[in-house]
């Protein structure tokens, strides 16, 4: 019997506890180890996304990787590990699962009001795949999300 394979996929939210969370349960009920990946979409912001997609945001979505990767071996029980992914998020999970097989994908958005992968209806594109897939949404928005001037932010009181 071969190990769970489980792929994260998660930008602002790679941090989250309730990812964490999810990770951790997947690791307390499995019948056997459970490995885990992270794939963090690299996000272009602003006229990157027009000019240099293939560059931009590709350094945030690496320091975001490093950030996440020690709280999810902790809820794992066991090393993570990541990458850096395609700027469509739908394009870096095929290319994840096209390298190799996950048993279930896990993928965690910004809340309902401001995610633009939930725009994208990308849970519901990613089941199309053919793999079980859960959405965990955020409850809130990361600070550094509103640091960032993030266009979907309504100004707060």
């Amino acid at each position: 019997m071969h190990e769970r394979r489980l792929l994260l996929v998660a930008n602002r939210t790679a941090t989250n506890a309730k990812l964490c969370e999810a990770v951790a349960d997947r690791a307390r009920r499995a019948p056997r180890a459970v490995r885990v990946h992270l794939l963090v979409p690299a996000m272009p912001r602003g006229l990157h996304w027009a000019v240099d997609p293939e560059v931009a945001g590709h350094e945030e979505a690496r320091g975001r990787l490093k950030a996440a990767l020690p709280g999810l071996s902790a809820a794992a029980g066991s090393p993570v590990t990541g990458e850096v992914g395609d700027a469509d998020p739908f394009a870096a999970i095929q290319d994840a699962l096209f390298r190799e097989p996950f048993d279930e994908i896990i993928i965690s958005t910004l809340p309902r009001r401001v995610s633009r992968w939930l725009r994208q209806d990308l849970p519901s594109k990613t089941r199309a795949l053919g793999v079980p897939v859960t959405h965990v949404e955020a409850v809130s928005v990361p600070d550094e999300v509103a640091l960032a001037g993030d266009w979907t932010l309504t100004a707060r009181g």
